[in-house]
């Protein structure tokens, strides 16, 4: 018997020998349809999940219970004695230790250890891709790691992170002999780099501070770009005054005007990077604007979820080497800390080995990474690098990245200007299109590959920090052969050709054969 929803879709025909006349010389078959319809009305479909007009994600968040309790962090001074008890609530408005040095956010491993790694890894990964607030952010999805104390509905959040980690098959194979090479590209974002991983955590933790009418009326920072860029759109996300210092001249047309177009008040100051970072601390201690480069800890913990990230993305297998792009050096610290948690609290049973790379024109780090870390740290004017968010002479966090390097039996690199570009450029002709950071990374990662220290079969971890969107210029550039004193040796400039179809033809044979050639 056929229901009435069938019969809808596909009537049953069924025509018998009696019940079909066949005419001669005719192509006409004429034939009776028995189809019995039943009587019972079909079942209406499942409601949709809809929730009402007046509500929206966060009045979902506010109803869902908190499934994990007495999670907390705190300020602590980085790498400090065991002995020490200074401390401070993350709701306190404080950069430094009384002695001056940097802190660091403490998290009470003791609760967390209450959970194993099975609970840990089942509870991220079941986060994954979702849109439930705050946890389709990358960041959020971890946030009992983050800020654990924190409300949801103080969360300024656009579901940045689950950035993706790309198998970089022709260009491991062919030019590094390598079949196991990945990109996570964190450039992938919502304002186009990594930034935004802790600038969710920063401005989220300033909203909660104002909702506490805690003395903050804007938030600022010094930049080489990126950083203000992820600043501006997080705060004007928040509805929260944003002051952005920038050195002039020294950062691209896409990234000065992201902070521009987010509402920011940009200051365009006659100084590199370093002029601005010390300007910036200056005003914050003086005016109630609170301070948002990675001096403050909380940026990275955000940062720290790639990390986080990577594992995930290889079913929780630790890969042999990370290499990060280095300048103010809190990134290479904040993938150390997050690897680090992982084995601490059970998730794997080791951390891979990281790779710091400098640009040799800002390459303080590297300088002190071949003294073996003996000497005293010596800052540096840096010059003009392609690379320009890492142009940084006196990274605020070398001492983190000193700090992580030695626990990860770490490496530090460098890349002269030609270097990254070509490596730029070769990596873009294998169907990639980075920035020149991550340019920086993949010299450093061809340089210890010829050397033998990264092998052909090590899972290596590229960390591609920003969008090559944001550095057309310099793309431009280089295509056209016009960087002094560059060669520019792949370039691949666009060939003029007459609109006669012989022209054409005899450009088209020429490069066909050329191709050919190659194979």
């Amino acid at each position: 018997m056929a229901s009435f929803s069938t019969f809808l879709h596909s009537a049953t025909y069924l025509p018998s020998h009696s019940e079909t006349t066949l005419k001669p010389h005719s192509s006409v078959v004429s034939f009776t349809v028995r189809c019995t319809i039943s009587a019972t009305p079909p079942s209406p479909p499942p409601p949709k999940h809809r929730r009402s007009p007046d509500e929206n994600i966060r009045d979902e968040a506010r109803r869902r219970p908190h499934q994990l309790q007495n999670l907390s962090a705190r300020y602590v001074p980085f790498d400090a004695p065991p002995s020490s008890t200074e401390s401070y609530s993350l709701d306190e408005i404080v950069y430094r230790s009384q002695s001056g040095g940097l802190l660091d956010v403490q998290h009470d491993f003791a609760a967390l250890k209450r959970y194993d790694g099975e609970f840990w890894r089942k509870l991220f990964d079941s986060r994954v891709g979702k849109t439930n607030w705050p946890y389709g952010s990358g960041v959020w999805s971890k946030k009992e790691w983050v800020l654990p104390e924190i409300d949801d509905d103080d969360i300024v959040s656009a579901f940045e992170g689950n950035s993706n980690l790309f198998w970089a098959e022709r260009f491991g194979k062919q030019y590094l002999q390598m079949n196991d090479l990945w990109v996570k590209h964190c450039g992938i974002s919502h304002t186009g780099s990594f930034k935004d991983l802790g600038m969710t955590v920063l401005v989220s933790q300033v909203n909660r501070l104002r909702k506490m009418n805690k003395p903050v009326v804007g938030v600022g920072c010094a930049s080489t770009g990126d950083t203000s860029a992820a600043l501006s759109a997080y705060c004007a996300a928040a509805g929260i005054p944003s002051i952005v210092f920038l050195p002039a001249d020294k950062i691209s047309m896409a990234q000065l005007v992201q902070p521009i177009a987010n509402g920011a008040f940009v200051l365009s100051i006659d100084t590199d990077f370093d002029g601005c970072m010390h300007l910036i601390r200056e005003v914050t201690a003086e005016l109630p604007i609170y301070l948002a480069n990675s001096l403050n800890s909380l940026r990275l913990e955000g940062q720290k979820t790639a990390a986080i990230e990577i594992l995930q993305q290889f079913n929780w297998e630790v890969p042999d080497w990370v290499i990060v792009p280095g300048g103010n050096l809190g990134n290479i610290y904040a993938f150390y800390k997050g690897f680090h948690m992982c084995k601490e609290l059970g998730l794997v049973d080791r951390i891979p080995r990281l790779v710091c790379a400098q640009a040799a024109n800002a390459n303080p780090l590297y300088l002190h990474y071949k003294s073996g870390f003996k000497e005293d740290f010596n800052p540096l004017k840096a010059n003009t690098t392609f690379a320009s968010a890492i142009q940084i002479g006196d990274p605020v966090s070398i001492d983190r990245a000193v700090y992580a390097l030695k626990k990860s039996n770490g490496i530090v690199e460098e890349a002269t200007e030609e270097e990254l570009m070509d490596a730029t450029a070769l990596a873009d002709s294998t169907g990639m299109f980075i920035c020149p950071h991550t340019g920086v990374a993949l010299t450093a990662l061809m340089k210890l590959r010829k050397s033998g220290v990264i092998e052909a079969n090590d899972r290596t971890v590229v960390v591609s920090t920003a969008h090559g969107l944001k550095f057309t210029e310099s793309k431009i550039d280089y295509h056209s052969k016009n960087i002094k004193e560059m060669a520019c040796r792949l370039a691949n400039p666009p060939v003029k050709v007459k609109a006669k179809f012989g022209s054409v033809m005899d450009v088209l044979k020429e490069y066909l054969a050329s191709n050919e050639s190659k194979c």
